[in-house]
C-alpha cells in the first residue's frame, strides 16, 4: 500500500482567478456610457471609466462644444470622476471618444435603454 499515492481533494475555488486583483479577466478598463432618466423627457448622459491622465474638463469642454449640450464633471467616492452630460448623448459619446483617439471602440461598453 506503500506505492499508492493518495491525493485528498482540497477545497477548490473556482472564483479564485476572478478574486484576484492582477488577474487578466477584469484587467480590460472598459468605458461606461449610461443614460438615466430625470423626469418627463429629460435624460442624463454619465461617462466613467477614463483613465486619469486626461483632462476631464478638457474632455467636457470639447463634448459640451460639439454636442450643444450642458454638462459637468462629478467627483464620486466609489467611481471616481464621472463626466454627466444632458440629454441622450449614447452614440455621439462613443463615436466622439473614438474619433479622438481615448478609447479604443472595443473598450466602450453603452447601457441603458
Amino acid at each position: 500500500m506503500s506505492d499508492l499515492d493518495v491525493q485528498i481533494p482540497t477545497a477548490f475555488d473556482p472564483f479564485a482567478d476572478a478574486n484576484a486583483e492582477d488577474s487578466g479577466a477584469g484587467a480590460k478598463d472598459y468605458v461606461h456610457i449610461r443614460v438615466q432618466q430625470r423626469n418627463g423627457r429629460k435624460s442624463l448622459t454619465t461617462v466613467q471609466g477614463l483613465k486619469k491622465e486626461f483632462s476631464y474638463n478638457k474632455i467636457l469642454k470639447d463634448l459640451k462644444k460639439e454636442f450643444c449640450c450642458n454638462g459637468t464633471v462629478v467627483q464620486d467616492p466609489e467611481l471616481g470622476q464621472v463626466i454627466q452630460l444632458q440629454g441622450d448623448q449614447r452614440k455621439n459619446v462613443s463615436t466622439f471618444l473614438v474619433q479622438a483617439g481615448i478609447v479604443k471602440k472595443e473598450n466602450i461598453k453603452i447601457h441603458g435603454f
